[in-house]
């Protein structure tokens, strides 16, 4: 939310500069995000001068170019070629010097050079009012003032205001925050905490009064429960034009584009006091009559957008008196009923609408309107009137209208305000520390809160109606806390905690993982389970019959609980990539969903994600780009560190991957691993290569445990390391010969590794070349040169007749 430091110095008169300020709302729970500067006439017209047109002729060389010598007030007049058929000697134009830049209706800057044009000399540019930012016209340059004394800074010439803007991240809870008004009151607490006590200047509406009952508009409500309170005026005889500049200049700070003088009313209203506001053309509401009502389900209506909707039977919807509708109540207006430059009498609505009604209508349609946003969270009933009176007083001020209704005000049952009763005692225990009772009294009484009746023990209070969200005792302290200052609370220098031994089986094998995991470089990741459902598209493994939907979506990108981890782990490593961090090596643990047709089902699995090079850049050491192969390495050293090995090797079949495989034990697969398919990282719009590796968690779990340990005692005798080259046909796995090695030799034997491959076109064709080193020990003796040599021709023997390979 973007609150304008004008806008709030309306209300609170504070010498506080904008920084600090920030700071004390950010104590006060009302997080600063941000503080932008932000100009009325974005760079503010520096290096723009007044200059008086000294001479002015033809240019020698085109028609409709003039040369003029322009007086910039330094003694030194400049040549400017200037296009403009107005331009003329003796006239005050405001001047952008040499280095000036200005900036067009999009924000971008162009510089102002010193050229030639057509031959002659350019030492500037004499402006228009659309190139200064100043207005709309382009039909000729801008004529100043003749009092105006050359050289004068064009700032000082025009009202150009310099605003901050704050950034809000503005919790649910804080309705009461949602405008300038509202952000004015918490600040004004918070100044009294810190001795500052200042005036709340709130809007008068003292001047509101009827002109006329010529033209009165009816309304029905056919749910009191929809639609608590309802209040409407006519407004006649207005003129719909542009607003005021300092309308238009709040509503630009805030980053919202000004359409028209009652449009901007109602939006300048909404921000300044947090009441939405909805202006109708009253011409277009036939039988005089508004109606809020529920319609049939799957009734047409377009709104402003231009969007056709079908309706819910739920939403509440403005209608005219033959059931026409005009307005989603609380949400958007309708294209057929909203303020045109032909609108000459409005209706102009105020009203409460329950916010679980808005908030279900908002989402069902993918609405989320400044109106919506306040209306779902809860408004201040009790401002209703009051806010139409302000804006009502505005569009007669600047439209020029006239009150030709009374304030209908449909409020059948009149909402009392909360009732709670502070103890403090638990306000001293949630706090951590005794406050003194003076200081409690104060800061309710800052935040208006009504202290009703006093005991020893505690305070009844009554809670204003614009603080829907405080209904308890903790809130009550809570608000007391954050107003007293969080940091004011005293902390111990002793730590107390409760250590925790725990025992379950699950819990010590995931954090024997998550640390190998860590130690190898990796960080873990947390994703949201709920994802786009668009995802399953991506590969033909995943059904979208198989979504599990949300009711309630909060959008479309998580709409719905993942089917797997891969893709919420792509966005994490695209969200890193562009930020130019792109050696990465991410884990989760995490759940995918499934509906099927017997119930839901929650498996439970662990993700490796790897991309860039493995270390980082080292004037000692090559760089090493992390491939598929170093992913098998840590895939079989977890599954090793778990006591999993003896696995079955296969390709993989699941499509998401180019290339990998998969390792199971017996018929049951444990982790599938490759390098995923480009196809699916151009979704995500990575371009370089990513190694994703998927192990079924719950799979592992059921064989962790079940292999025993054994112990024994270091060999005393040295192993005999020897090698062969093998010359073998190109199909032939290295895990082949491995296996053959040890059933060759499964008493001396210990290892077989592969240290060398060689394909080129010095071999036959269809063949390749294996260079294997061979370790062998006698854990009860030194092995002599007979023996190795004995062992060595058998496996020489061994690898020859059942794979054809040739000794090179």
């Amino acid at each position: 939310m973007k609150i304008s430091y004008n806008w709030l110095r309306q209300f609170l008169q504070t010498d506080w500069e904008a920084e600090k300020t920030g700071e004390l709302l950010t104590d006060l729970g009302l997080e600063v995000e941000g503080i932008e500067t932000v100009e009325s006439i974005k760079g503010s017209l520096k290096g723009v001068v007044v200059g008086e047109v000294k001479t002015c002729i033809k240019h020698p060389n085109a028609d409709k170019l003039k040369v003029t010598t322009v007086d910039l007030g330094d003694g030194n007049p400049v040549q400017i070629v200037c296009g403009a058929p107005n331009v003329d000697a003796g006239q005050k134009v405001p001047v952008a010097t040499v280095g000036t830049t200005l900036y067009d209706e999009k924000g971008e800057g162009f510089k102002i050079k010193k050229g030639k044009i057509r031959g002659e000399e350019s030492h500037g540019m004499i402006c228009a009012e659309d190139e200064l930012g100043l207005g709309k016209g382009h039909d000729g340059i801008m004529v100043l003032d003749e009092a105006l004394v050359p050289g004068t800074p064009c700032s000082e010439v025009f009202n150009i205001e310099t605003d901050y803007v704050f950034e809000i991240g503005l919790t649910p809870n804080r309705a009461d925050a949602m405008s300038h008004f509202g952000v004015a009151r918490d600040l004004r607490a918070g100044l009294i905490q810190q001795g500052t006590n200042l005036e709340l200047i709130s809007p008068s509406v003292s001047d509101f009064h009827v002109d006329e009952r010529t033209q009165k508009i009816d309304i029905e409500i056919e749910d009191k429960n929809l639609v608590p309170r309802y209040c409407g005026i006519t407004i006649t005889d207005i003129e719909v034009k542009e607003s005021p500049e300092w309308i238009q200049n709040r509503l630009k700070a805030i980053g919202i584009a000004p359409k028209n003088n009652v449009v901007d009313i109602t939006n300048y209203v909404l921000h300044e006091l947090g009441q939405p506001l909805h202006a109708f053309d009253a011409n277009k509401i036939k039988g005089s009559k508004v109606v809020v009502k529920t319609l049939e389900q799957g009734t047409k209506f377009t709104t402003l957008d231009e969007v056709e909707r079908e309706l819910s039977s739920e939403d509440i919807m403005i209608c005219d008196a033959d059931d026409n509708p005009l307005c989603i109540g609380g949400v958007f207006g309708g294209i057929k009923s909203g303020v045109t430059e032909h609108t000459t009498t409005i209706f102009l609505e105020s009203a409460y609408f329950n916010p679980v009604s808005v908030r279900k209508t908002a989402k069902r349609h993918a609405l989320n309107t400044d109106a919506s946003f306040r209306f779902e969270r809860g408004i201040d009933i009790n401002l209703t009137k009051y806010a139409l009176k302000r804006a009502a007083l505005l569009i007669e001020e600047y439209a020029g209208g006239k009150m030709s209704s009374d304030v209908l005000d449909f409020y059948p049952e009149k909402i009392e305000d909360f009732q709670v009763f502070l103890s403090y005692e638990n306000a001293y225990r949630l706090i951590g520390q005794e406050i003194p009772k003076e200081t409690i009294k104060n800061i309710l009484a800052s935040l208006e809160i009504k202290i009703n009746s006093e005991t020893a023990g505690g305070l009844g209070l009554t809670i204003p109606s614009y603080r829907v969200d405080v209904q308890r005792e903790a809130d009550i302290i809570e608000e007391i806390l954050r107003v007293y200052g969080y940091n004011n609370v005293e902390f111990s220098h002793k730590l107390n905690t409760s250590i925790s031994f725990d025992s379950d089986k699950e819990v010590k094998i995931e954090n024997i993982v998550a640390n190998q995991l860590t130690s190898l470089g990796f960080n873990e990741t947390m994703a949201n389970s709920l994802t786009k459902a668009d995802y399953v598209d991506l590969s033909e493994n995943l059904n979208p019959a198989y979504n599990v939907e949300m009711l309630n979506p909060l959008s479309n990108d998580l709409k719905v609980m993942r089917q797997s981890l891969l893709f919420s782990g792509l966005e994490s490593v695209a969200y890193n990539i562009n930020r130019k961090n792109n050696a990465l090596k991410f884990y989760e643990f995490g759940k995918t969903y499934h509906k099927f047709e017997s119930g839901y089902q929650e498996d439970k699995h662990l993700t490796l994600f790897v991309t860039g090079n493995r270390t980082k850049e080292s004037w000692k050491t090559a760089t090493q780009t992390s491939d598929f192969f170093y992913l098998k390495g840590i895939v079989t050293n977890i599954l090793s560190r778990l006591g999993l090995d003896k696995l079955k090797t296969t390709p993989v079949k699941t499509d998401i991957f180019s290339e990998g495989i998969v390792l199971s034990l017996g018929k049951t697969k444990l982790v599938e691993f490759g390098v995923v398919k480009r196809g699916i990282l151009k979704e995500f719009s990575i371009k370089q290569e990513v190694l994703f590796a998927d192990f079924n968690w719950q799979n592992i779990l059921t064989f962790v445990g079940k292999k025993k340990i054994k112990v024994t005692d270091l060999p005393k005798f040295p192993a005999v390391k020897r090698d062969l080259a093998l010359l073998l046909d190109s199909k032939v796995e290295f895990k082949e010969l491995y296996n053959l090695a040890f059933q060759s030799e499964k008493k001396l034997l210990k290892e077989v590794d592969l240290f060398d491959v060689y394909e080129g076109d010095k071999l036959p064709e269809g063949k390749k070349s294996y260079a294997v080193s061979f370790v062998l020990q006698d854990e009860n003796k030194t092995l002599a040169d007979k023996q190795i040599d004995k062992i060595m021709k058998k496996l020489q023997q061994t690898f020859e007749k059942n794979l054809e390979a040739v000794l090179r």
